[in-house]
């Protein structure tokens, strides 16, 4: 395939719908976590979120990412454009730096106040799992474009590189966010590589010394490199959620997407993660 066009939108369609719905058959015969409100409600909760989400990127970060990635490759921008790599290699090597800087992004989105509010609203779910993971706030979708742009000329994306990143990202926060329980001998040997069900419940945490930690997306050699992974928390003793957000109430629809906008005195710190 050539490195100048993206992977077919049915092909990553198919893989991530597919992907998602074995996920959550498994949430349901072999859960991790013990649910706090009832499935249906959340998942339709949180797929209207995602929903609105997927529009802000659809007019936000779709017009600016697929063509700036085909004028990289056209012009020869970035990193990874500067030689003639094979193109397996220049796919492999994208997907490598794009993991890395998104790690860098998760984290200002918890450090830095104004995008802490919109962040927040992923994490303020009282349970986790495949819905969660595509629950994000259109506001953090749509201030994500200018850091996404940024990640594609520095690094030189192309299409290919592009799209292949986008498909694998997607299914790593699928599994990563499910409340599917595996061995813990599996677990221990996925997140020597990837994260895992088990590692990102932590992130998920009330607690702020567990949630400051596994910010990795797809593979967990960040958190090792800077010394943010951490793994010694049994999942029976998580909390999921944010400490001001703890009830139902809390987190219907309408407030959660609300939250970025209230006053500060509404909720304790500007962090928990």
């Amino acid at each position: 395939m050539s490195r100048a066009k993206p992977l077919p939108g049915w092909l990553t369609g198919l893989v991530c719908a597919g992907v998602f719905t074995a996920l959550v058959v498994l949430e349901l015969r072999r859960p991790l976590r013990k649910s706090v409100e009832p499935k249906l409600r959340r998942d339709v909760r949180n797929l209207a979120i995602a929903g609105i989400g997927g529009l802000a990127l659809a007019f936000a970060e779709k017009p600016v990412a697929q063509p700036l990635s085909a004028m990289v490759h056209r012009k020869r921008w970035g990193l990874l454009q500067r030689w003639p790599l094979p193109p397996w290699l220049e796919v492999a090597l994208a997907v490598i730096l794009m993991d890395y800087t998104l790690y860098w992004w998760h984290v200002l989105t918890h450090r830095v106040p104004w995008l802490w509010r919109f962040h927040m609203v992923h994490h303020v779910d009282l349970d986790l799992d495949a819905s969660t993971a595509i629950r994000f706030h259109f506001g953090e979708l749509t201030q994500s474009v200018a850091w996404r742009a940024a990640q594609i000329v520095f690094i030189g994306v192309g299409p290919l590189s592009l799209s292949v990143w986008q498909t694998l990202l997607f299914v790593s926060i699928l599994f990563h966010h499910s409340n599917v329980r595996l061995s813990l001998a599996s677990e221990r040997r996925l997140n020597r590589f990837c994260v895992t069900p088990r590692m990102h419940g932590i992130h998920h945490s009330m607690v702020e010394g567990e949630a400051n930690a596994n910010w990795s997306s797809g593979f967990t050699i960040w958190d090792r490199l800077h010394g943010t992974l951490k793994l010694d928390v049994p999942q029976d003793e998580i909390v999921i959620g944010v400490p001001a957000f703890s009830r139902p109430d809390d987190v219907t629809f309408g407030k959660a997407l609300a939250i970025p906008f209230y006053s500060r005195s509404d909720f304790t710190g500007k962090s928990n993660a």
